[in-house]
This record gives C-alpha cells, sequence and structure tokens, in this order.
C-alpha cells in the first residue's frame, strides 16, 4: 500500500504543470532576491544603508515596493552618482534582469506596490478621450497638457514623457517618485490610468503638420515664439535691405 501510494505521488507530481511551475517561480524567486541582495549591497547600500533602512543621504526602502525600484532604476535616476533636489533620466546602469532582482530584493523587504502587468499598461485597451480628461485635470499642470514637461519650484522639474515606457508611467502614478504625488487605485482606478496612458501615447505619436511643433507648449508660448522670431526676420531683412541700398546709392 505505501508502495502503490508512493507511485501515486510520484506520477501526480510529474504530469502535474502546476507543481512543476509553483516550484520554479519559488526557485525564481529566491534567485532574483537573492542576485538583488547582491546588487544591492555593490551600488545601493553606501546611500541607503546595508538593510535598506536609510541613511543622512538615502531614505528607507522599506515598504517602497517593487515598483519604485523598477521605475527608478529602470529609467536610470538610480543609482545617483551626484544626489540633488531632481534626479534627471539616464541610461541606466542595470539591465532588465537586474532591475527585476532589485525590484524582489526590495519587495523582500516590506512589500508596496508590484510592478504593474502588461495587461494593467496597454494603451491599446485604454480610453484615450477619458485619459486627456483625466490628464488635464491631475497631470497638465505639471507635465504640459501634452506630456512635454515643466520646471517646478525648488530647482525641480516634471519631466517630459516622451519617452517614458507605459509600465513606468503607470508605476509612478502609484509610487509618486520624487515631487509627484500618489495616484492609488482610489484616487484613480486602474482603469483611469490605462486610459491616461492611451492619452500620453496617441498624443506624442501625433505628427506635427504645421512643422516645428516646439515641444506643444500651448498657443500663448507659440504665438509669443512667432511673434519675437517672425518680427525679429522681418526687422533683420528690411535693416540688410536698407543697407544694400545705401551701398548701390
Amino acid at each position: 500500500m505505501l508502495l502503490a501510494l508512493a507511485v501515486i505521488g510520484v506520477v501526480y507530481a510529474a504530469l502535474s504543470p502546476e507543481t512543476g511551475r509553483a516550484e520554479a517561480t519559488v526557485s525564481a524567486s529566491v534567485k532574483d532576491v537573492t542576485e538583488g541582495k547582491r546588487l544591492f549591497d555593490q551600488s545601493c547600500a553606501s546611500c541607503h544603508g546595508l538593510n535598506a533602512e536609510g541613511t543622512k543621504t538615502g531614505p528607507s526602502l522599506i515598504g517602497v515596493g517593487a515598483a519604485a525600484v523598477d521605475f527608478q532604476v529602470g529609467t536610470g535616476r538610480m543609482p545617483a552618482a551626484n544626489p540633488g533636489a531632481q534626479m534627471p533620466r539616464k541610461r541606466p546602469v542595470f539591465d532588465d534582469q537586474q532591475t527585476k532582482a532589485l525590484a524582489a530584493y526590495v519587495a523582500s523587504l516590506g512589500g508596496g506596490p508590484a510592478i504593474p502587468s502588461k495587461e494593467q499598461v496597454d494603451p491599446a485597451t485604454g480610453d484615450a478621450a477619458l485619459g486627456q480628461s483625466l490628464f488635464i485635470t491631475n497631470c497638465a499642470q505639471c507635465h504640459n497638457f501634452a506630456g512635454g514637461g515643466g520646471a517646478l519650484t525648488g530647482g525641480k522639474k516634471a519631466p517630459d514623457l516622451h519617452e517614458t515606457t507605459p509600465s513606468h508611467i503607470y508605476s509612478a502614478m502609484i509610487t509618486g517618485p520624487q515631487a509627484m504625488p500618489v495616484f492609488n487605485d482610489t484616487t484613480v482606478t486602474p482603469e483611469q490610468k490605462r486610459a491616461i496612458i492611451a492619452y500620453i501615447v496617441e498624443t506624442r505619436e501625433e505628427p506635427n503638420p504645421g512643422g516645428f511643433g516646439l515641444d506643444r507648449l500651448g498657443p500663448v508660448s507659440e504665438g509669443l515664439v512667432g511673434w519675437v522670431v517672425g518680427l525679429g526676420l522681418i526687422v533683420a531683412a528690411a535693416v540688410w535691405i536698407t543697407a544694400k541700398q545705401r551701398e548701390n546709392d
């Protein structure tokens, strides 16, 4: 009887794909956390502390979640060589797998928002018209109505969104990096976040049939540039024509 039970157990385990996947997930997670800890000690602990508890030069990362790490590291803002009021976007130091490992390690310290799934950030399933209304209400005052970014107080700047991936846009909304507020699911639902992403993607893909778009700063700024540059060229042309006429006389 014992032999029969053992054989049944072995056969069931071999034929059950769910068990195999679960074991693979657990081992992969442990592997990611271990690798993430190694990378953290190497590149992050000097500012954030050996146990991510924070120091005078870097905040605690306990409870910030994997999404915050994916955004900060994936956009190259971290690790920061020269911390300041604003961490600009730059080429990432770590590749996607290393970023995933760092995120897994930080998430293991205290939870926090997870990295959004592909379905959550798919702009093709979002309502761009709704996203425009939400973006103008919640985001345009800092990021410009077309996502071009803008200056803030204290030497800070709302970055442009032209190259930001849908996943990083979603992560920024749920983690509130730097001067940005947190838009949790009560304030802005997941469906509304996806709508905002759809609007951003649709807007930045629109062509500029009139020529140079001036980063879509708006009619007032664009009109000012038109007047200053246009009138300047007219004045310069008038001066040049007058000087030529005097030379001919």
